[in-house]
């Protein structure tokens, strides 16, 4: 059976021989892979046999990049949205947002048209190539969208745009709007150009640890109609739509659901997302990818993560609607072989 078949399985709800599995460790785990044990040349997705390839998209006002300044521990750059950011060399995390070309609703409307549909967003030949490789290995090929919440803090930055939610929401109607548009004509043009996916995996982060970052009233007000609009776009051509949102969004999935979402992802451990909770009460509704904790991945103590695994996979993959994934990603303290045992694990508590 195909990864691709696996996936389709899973996200209709049935049981196949085994749950798909699919990760995203960081660069520099991949670099200490290669140092520990993983072949040169090989990568984590071809060794562990990883279901899912995705597609992206240039989502920015494709404006210039440029490094403003460089030392021994960060860079600052200009990204291609104009915003300003800090990344620091000697680790590997979200990079810090210093300074935002849209600060007012002006700023906006200005560089707004650069968000209309062109071909230059799409790197044609390469999605192409990707297309190709998902269908010589079976797996499930992905139209990758980002908007919503996830997006336009990237643009405008968070305090902004929970401040302008409040005071200017004409404003923010028409951002996260502007950007659901954008998404749809992105997945119709390359359609239409003969490319076929088997799915879309959406992207926007609505929660923090403990909480959403706005209330499930805000979510219908404002993310509703644009989730609605996508997953209802995605529907109409027989694909299956995952979300992926980090933080806690528990209080969110009765919206998610009624716009029509399919699975979702990630189910962060630490910000109180909890798989087999979530599996009782909305199992026979929404499928499920993630939930298993990276910061067991890397105890010295092997029964950790197996109890992890142990206590969560099995609960969740009944009746299907489960695809393995940590719980985030993968980071650069977990080594080949404790990656090689958890994926060992997988097979073990995740076969049917």
């Amino acid at each position: 059976m195909t990864n691709r078949e696996r996936v389709d399985a899973a996200l209709s709800f049935q049981e196949t021989d085994r749950i798909p599995l699919h990760d995203n460790p960081w660069g520099p785990t991949v670099e200490r892979w290669h140092q520990e044990g993983l072949p040169a040349e090989v990568s984590p997705a071809d060794y562990f046999d990883y279901a899912m390839i995705r597609a992206d998209v240039d989502w920015t006002f494709q404006l210039p990049t440029e490094v403003i300044e460089e030392t021994e521990r960060h860079t600052i750059t200009r990204d291609s949205d104009g915003a300003t950011l800090k990344n620091w060399k000697d680790a590997y995390t979200t990079p810090g947002m210093l300074d935002f070309l849209i600060k007012t609703r002006s700023d906006w409307e200005q560089y707004k048209p650069r968000l209309a549909w062109n071909r230059q967003r799409v790197d044609w030949e390469y999605v192409r190539k990707l297309e190709q490789e998902a269908r010589a290995k079976g797996r499930w090929f992905n139209f990758r969208g980002v908007f919503g919440y996830d997006r336009i803090q990237m643009v405008v930055g968070s305090e902004q745009l929970l401040l302008s939610m409040i005071e200017d929401p004409e404003w923010v109607d028409d951002m996260f709007a502007t950007y659901a548009r954008l998404v749809i004509a992105a997945a119709e043009e390359m359609m239409a150009a003969g490319i076929e996916f088997d799915g879309a995996f959406v992207y926007d982060d609505m929660g923090y640890r403990g909480a959403s970052l706005f209330s499930p009233a805000m979510f219908r007000r404002f993310e509703f109609p644009n989730h609605k609009l996508i997953y209802d776009f995605f529907h109409a051509r027989g694909l299956k739509v995952i979300l992926h949102s980090c933080g806690y969004v528990k209080e969110l999935i009765p919206g998610l659901l009624e716009a029509g979402l399919d699975c979702l992802q990630p189910l962060e451990v630490k910000a109180g997302m909890d798989l087999p909770e979530l599996k009782h009460e909305y199992g026979d509704q929404l499928a499920f990818m993630g939930g298993i904790d990276a910061r067991c991945m890397a105890d010295p103590n092997p029964a950790i993560i197996e109890e992890e695994i142990a206590t969560k996979i099995p609960v969740a993959k009944v009746g299907g609607g489960y695809i393995y994934h940590s719980d985030h990603s993968v980071p650069d303290n977990v080594s080949f072989s404790q990656y090689q045992h958890i994926i060992n694990l997988v097979h073990k508590y995740g076969s049917y």
